[in-house]
């Protein structure tokens, strides 16, 4: 495709990054003391349980610059890997309604594509700057691991309207997703938890995957899949009564084009080099750091002075941590009081003023600044 800039660009983008990354140093959380509810997620459907979080970067369409989308999980029953909505919030707590605004309701009837099992939106969730949402699923028909199927990743419009899907081969289980976009092309990273999983009947096994798949993002088209390599692998995971399933999460690009993983399971944080032009897995890749202040690290962002921010699946707490395995003191941020299972997506605020954060224990979009 002759109209691809794609080593340029992405060369130029790892450049900015790296930019952004010098004028950070010590810790990005160290000044932020407060924990602040902006949002209910729950929309009128009743969905709950909310997962992605992603800031949009430019308005175009429905979607505002500034404003946070969020994918939700469960229905209205609570059944895991039945929510169909994307919500769209503002970052300003005023300005929020009682009841969340829906960006996108997805149910599987209006699919455009193959998406084994249906819809059930996962942590993966990413905008483009030229309008397109992507969001993975991973479905259940009764909210149990043993109906869990391979899903896929759903592709909508800045209207919130499902234009196409992306599905089979190494997609199975889209967990989370990271995201580097050059404007006509994109790099999408996506964990994916159900390779062998089901099957286990709960024993843990190791395949769990980290995907990239390159778009092409033509003016005025939907995006193209160029091509898909897993870069990551070996990964523990297992089914699980509560959680539905566990496996590698969080995913983050470090500025050196370095790819961080939070390795739930095994609670390290994760490192696969050169994960935007490497031709082949680097299994589980170099370990950052393990233990410490981690315990069961699911979502994962990087903060602008180049360290890893993760939050953890048994205590509430968040932790920063450094390239080279540095861990700062954890941070308590769960604001329902349950503690165990309640974050998972995250993102950090426009000019680093804080961290969003999703609490599923609550329901809440909330924000330590």
């Amino acid at each position: 495709m002759s109209h691809l800039r794609h080593p340029l660009l992405l060369l130029v983008s790892l450049v900015v990054l790296s930019i952004l990354a010098l004028a950070g140093g010590g810790s990005f959380t160290g000044n932020f003391t407060t924990t602040t509810f902006l949002a209910s997620t729950v929309p009128a459907n009743g969905d709950v349980n909310p997962y992605g979080v992603f800031v949009v970067p430019r308005t175009t369409g429905k979607l505002v610059q500034g404003h946070i989308l969020v994918s939700n999980f469960n229905d209205s029953q609570n059944l895991q890997g039945t929510g169909i909505t994307i919500v769209d919030l503002s970052p300003n707590a005023a300005d929020n309604p009682p009841v969340a605004k829906v960006f996108a309701k997805i149910r599987t009837r209006d699919l455009p594509g193959p998406c084994p099992g249906g819809v059930g939106l996962t942590t993966a969730l990413v905008v483009l700057r030229s309008g397109w949402v992507i969001v993975g699923s991973l479905p259940t028909s009764d909210g149990t691991a043993a109906t869990a199927k391979a899903g896929c990743l759903i592709v909508l419009d800045r209207w919130g309207h499902v234009v196409e899907t992306f599905a089979g081969g190494a997609i199975n289980g889209p967990w989370d997703m990271a995201v580097l976009d050059a404007d006509d092309v994109a790099e999408l990273f996506v964990t994916n938890v159900l390779n062998g999983t089901v099957a286990a009947n709960g024993d843990t096994v190791n395949r769990g995957t980290v995907l990239r798949v390159l778009l092409a993002v033509p003016d005025g088209f939907a995006p193209i899949e160029v091509l898909r390599t897993v870069i990551g692998s070996g990964f523990m995971e297992r089914t699980d009564p509560a959680a539905l399933v566990i496996g590698p999460t969080g995913v983050g690009l470090g500025p050196d084009g370095t790819l961080y993983v939070a390795d739930t399971l095994a609670n390290r944080i994760g490192a696969i080099p050169n994960a935007v032009f490497r031709v082949t897995s680097a299994g589980t890749g170099k370990t950052v750091s393990t233990d410490g202040g981690l315990n069961g690290p699911l979502g994962l962002v990087i903060a602008p002075n180049g360290n890893i921010l993760t939050v953890n699946s048994n205590d509430g707490n968040l932790v920063e941590t450094t390239p080279g395995g540095f861990q700062f003191d954890p941070i308590p941020i769960d604001t329902s009081g349950q503690g165990p299972g309640t974050l998972f997506g995250l993102a950090v605020a426009p000019g680093g003023k804080g961290v969003y954060f999703v609490d599923d224990g609550d329901n809440t979009f909330d924000i330590l600044h």
